[in-house]
């Protein structure tokens, strides 16, 4: 950040990029209101406050948040039918929560999402982006067509002209003065809503302090702590995918709990990272710092209250110009490719399409990012659980005395130790009996169950079963629950 301080060329991208942001946020802002059921002003104040928050608390620089459409769909029944009041107390408890959950170390969690589930996270959400826009593509004057048409073009090829200026600026001012000087009628800001005229003012919410009033807001709550969360987390990571950069994930968890406690003691509706401003700022505007973030935010504040008037002559066109292009560039087009996909594994296509078809179905990232993961364990469980071989040999000794000796590879584990029960010859065998497990690895208690009924099977045979090769971890795991597991 101080480098960008320090370059005139560097804090110029970063200004313009907030700029561009702020202009991008104000209808989404409106619309997510809308959603959740509150007054304009609620979404507009919630996202100053985000991202203003966000921009010292964070810790992915250069991301967005404000008031998101995930959040306004798990809050809106409580406002619907409990009212504001209690719709602030779930925010400010939801961001404690993130707190409490960063505290727990929930960021080390994203470890465990597989880069198929990633992948289709980003093109479920390119889908939701466009599908977005399609609202104010549908019983529209004709001429908004070809002002789309128009900025979609500008966006593309401003580029090659200057790069200085963001490509998307330079798309709203243009066809807003077409708009304006034509004196045309078409769709603006302003038809999305009344912009608020005064700063954002302290509130607290009026709700009895009782286990009743928790009993109420705790579910919502939780749900929107971990669907902020999960999306705040997952976009950081692409993030940081695009800027080849690291950031902290726990002091994010934990910036995201405390910008919604900001947001709530100043009546906001809450809210996480949004992937769509975040494309606009790091990819297409080029940011990389906190500047932007934070001049978003400013910037919301000073178009909504000082310069409402001009802001509402924006027309839509040019704001859908700009998220469809969002949503093209942020769809991973290579994904898809036929060369992709016969390259990839079905079980990694098949998580990317089960993480795709959800999001878009349930229009909830965090459900299909869920789905994602548990389809991607179900599916490496399964896979591995194939890997695991039995091999059976007859050994005769000096003397003539013969042992079964049965040689077991893989991993074992609830999927693979269930058949581990059926691979012996119970009748066949002689009396001793040995399991050698010196090239697998004990994993759970199923394992040991397995291990358990194999030699009780033998036990009423009269036959003795002697279990060798163990690491030190499976030897434990193993010596601990033996036994144990039955009440028989």
């Amino acid at each position: 950040m101080r480098t960008a301080l320090r370059s005139p060329r560097l804090l110029r991208t970063e200004v313009l990029a907030g700029l561009v942001v702020a202009l991008a946020l104000i209808p989404e802002a409106i619309s997510f209101s809308i959603i959740a059921g509150v007054d304009p002003r609620v979404g507009l104040f919630a996202s100053f406050t985000m991202a203003v928050a966000i921009s010292f608390l964070g810790g992915r620089p250069a991301m967005i948040s404000a008031a998101t459409g995930a959040i306004a769909l798990v809050i809106a029944p409580v406002m619907r039918d409990h009212g504001y009041d209690y719709l602030i107390a779930t925010v400010l408890l939801g961001g404690l929560i993130q707190i409490v959950l960063a505290l727990a170390g929930v960021a080390r969690l994203m470890r465990f999402i597989p880069r198929s589930v990633m992948v289709g996270f980003v093109n479920a959400l390119a889908i939701l982006i466009f599908q977005a826009q399609i609202t104010h593509m549908v019983d529209v004057p004709w001429l908004v067509y070809p002002m789309i048409a128009v900025g979609i073009a500008v966006i593309v090829g401003f580029p090659r002209i200057n790069k200085v200026i963001p490509a998307p600026l330079v798309a709203i001012v243009a066809l807003t003065a077409f708009t304006v000087l034509g004196a045309i009628n078409v769709p603006n800001v302003g038809d999305e809503g009344k912009l608020p005229d005064s700063l954002p003012t302290w509130f607290l919410p009026d709700v009895p302090l009782t286990f009743e009033t928790l009993q109420i807001i705790a579910p919502y709550a939780l749900g929107m702590a971990l669907v902020g969360l999960l999306e705040s987390l997952m976009t950081a990571k692409l993030v940081d995918d695009i800027t080849d950069t690291h950031s902290d994930k726990t002091r994010e968890a934990r910036g995201q709990g405390i910008a919604n406690l900001v947001t709530g003691l100043f009546g906001g509706m809450g809210g996480c990272a949004m992937i769509g401003q975040t494309m606009i700022n790091v990819k297409v505007s080029g940011a990389r710092t906190r500047i932007s973030t934070f001049l978003a935010g400013v910037f919301l504040l000073v178009l909504v209250v000082g310069f409402g008037d001009i802001v509402a002559l924006i027309p839509m066109a040019a704001l859908v110009a700009v998220m469809i292009m969002v949503s093209v560039g942020t769809f991973d087009w290579h994904s898809i490719r036929p060369a992709t996909l016969r390259r990839m594994p079905r079980s990694e296509t098949a998580v990317m399409v089960a993480t795709v078809v959800v999001t878009v179905a349930t229009h909830n990232l965090a459900i299909g990012v869920i789905v994602g993961v548990l389809v991607a364990m179900t599916l490496f469980a399964r896979r591995v659980a194939h890997l695991t071989d039995t091999h059976r040999e007859l050994v005769e000794d000096a003397s003539g005395h013969v042992t079964a000796v049965y040689r077991v590879t893989g991993e074992l584990f609830f999927a693979s130790s269930n058949d581990l029960y059926t691979q012996f010859a119970y009748a066949e065998d002689p009396d001793e009996i040995v399991i050698d497990l010196s090239e697998s690895h004990i994993w759970d208690a199923s394992t040991v169950a397995a291990l358990d009924a194999i030699t009780h099977k033998y036990a009423a045979k009269n036959k003795s079963v002697r279990i060798v090769g163990l690491n030190q971890t499976s030897a434990d795991r193993h010596e601990r629950l033996t036994g144990q597991l039955s009440g028989h």
